[in-house]
């Protein structure tokens, strides 16, 4: 017999510890595009995507009739056991899509956490250096190594130390809350050219293996920074012959209306890590670089048993079919116009939200107390997402201070379901202004 919402709510809360956090308390029996459905049948649009892993939406035919074809013919032999053309396949193509007139490869993992790391060892290896430079508001995952390249203590890193050592924090390009207390663009970018100065108190550049940075910082409250960021930034690491790791957990897979968002700033990183979206739902993450850094691990210095795992390289190459060859990547830059048009209109009607930042349709609402003093509305943030929850629309916060709202929702959402999820979230602005 199905059981209820209410009955699974309990057996989790006996049968699983407290540390795997949940947002809701729904449990979901059946998804389709932007759309939810839970164990009483009521319908969720959702504006969270999965935590921005639902790109293509959920369960996309294309993305499903993959899993299922790979899965009559096999599952798993471990791609250092027996090899399999998908895994080929799809690391030509990321190959191919890398930013830059190089030779590019790449090798695959599970989690974005695992990318990440695996991008930090490649860089280690290759320039025999050490140190590594990342950024306040990051999150790069929650394992060891990328849980210390993580910016916010609770509740990430909280009780879970002692951390790895030789990681570096240095500011990030923050402009609503420069810290530097200068204003763009008089400031002329001097966050970027800060890199500079930190290499001079905190870690010299001979002992740096690698800079790496979200493009558009996610869990950090979607922090994007101004167009002349990361040209600058990576002008000084090529200076030093330090490469640039962009993190595109996240913002990558057309979530910024381009396949990477990185492409924004017309730079070509070092080494690009992905996940989440990437695979439609299926665990992969990616690793693409230059193949002169890549390749420089000796044979068994990298991989693991599932990584690459053919159902998911199959759900990926899926994946890159429907953005670049059904047009996605185009319906998501049309989606990201109209809703930054909604929230500029939101703000102008709203003292509430202090900010509104973003590319394509990743876009943030930092919400502040008041505009002069920008003092976090951190509790308002809480109730209007258990108010829009109510009203059937799923969305998540972020930041430092849990005060951004974030839109991550699947880009294949209808244009009635849209207008319907921004209707309740503008319905629950206002009622939030009641309270």
């Amino acid at each position: 017999m199905p059981q209820s919402s209410k009955e699974l709510l309990q057996r989790r809360q006996k049968n699983i510890p407290q540390g795997p956090f949940n947002i809701t308390s729904a449990f979901i029996k059946e998804a389709k595009g932007a759309v939810m459905v839970d164990m009483e049948g009521k319908k969720f649009i959702d504006f969270a995507g999965g935590i921005g892993v639902n790109n293509v939406g959920h369960s996309h035919p294309k993305v499903v009739q993959a899993i299922k074809d790979q899965a009559d013919s096999f599952i798993h032999t471990c791609f250092h056991v027996a090899m399999y053309d998908s895994y080929v396949d799809l690391a030509e193509k990321l190959n191919d899509l890398m930013p830059g007139n190089f030779d590019a490869m790449t090798m695959f993992a599970n989690s974005g956490a695992e990318a990440v790391e695996n991008s930090i060892k490649i860089c280690r290896y290759a320039t025999k250096r050490s140190g590594v430079i990342c950024f306040e508001n990051a999150f790069h995952g929650r394992t060891q190594l990328a849980m210390s390249l993580t910016s916010k203590v609770k509740p990430y890193k909280l009780n879970f130390g002692p951390f790895v050592p030789e990681i570096y924090r240095m500011p990030y390009a923050y402009c609503y809350r420069c810290p530097f207390n200068l204003k763009y663009p008089s400031c002329d970018t001097a966050c970027a050219d800060y890199l500079e100065d930190f290499f001079i108190a905190n870690v010299a550049p001979e002992n740096t293996a690698a800079v790496i940075a979200e493009p558009i910082q996610g869990e950090g409250g979607f922090v994007t920074p101004p167009p002349e960021y990361f040209p600058r930034l990576q002008k000084i690491c090529q200076k030093y012959e330090i490469p640039l790791i962009i993190d595109e957990v996240q913002a990558g897979a057309g979530r910024t209306g381009k396949f990477f968002a990185i492409e924004h700033w017309g730079i070509e990183p070092d080494i690009i890590t992905m996940a989440k979206s990437f695979a439609g739902g299926m665990p992969l993450s990616a690793v693409t670089g230059k193949a002169e850094l890549m390749d420089t691990p000796h044979v068994g210095g990298l991989g693991g048993t599932y990584s690459g795992n053919p159902l998911s390289c199959k759900a990926a190459l899926a994946v890159l079919e429907i953005l670049f060859e059904d047009g996605l990547l185009q319906t998501a830059e049309a989606l990201g116009k109209t809703l930054l048009e909604k929230f500029n209109s939101l703000q102008k009607n709203h003292e509430i939200i202090g900010d509104v930042r973003g590319k394509g349709p990743m876009l943030g609402l930092e919400l502040v107390k008041d505009r002069v003093t920008k003092e976090p509305a951190v509790d308002e943030a809480k109730k209007l997402v258990q108010l829009c929850y109510d009203k059937g629309l799923i969305i998540l916060s972020c930041g430092n201070y849990g005060n951004v709202i974030r839109t991550l929702m699947p880009l294949v959402i209808t244009a009635e379901e849209l207008d319907k999820g921004l209707s309740i979230l503008e319905e629950s602005f206002y009622e939030l202004e009641k309270q």
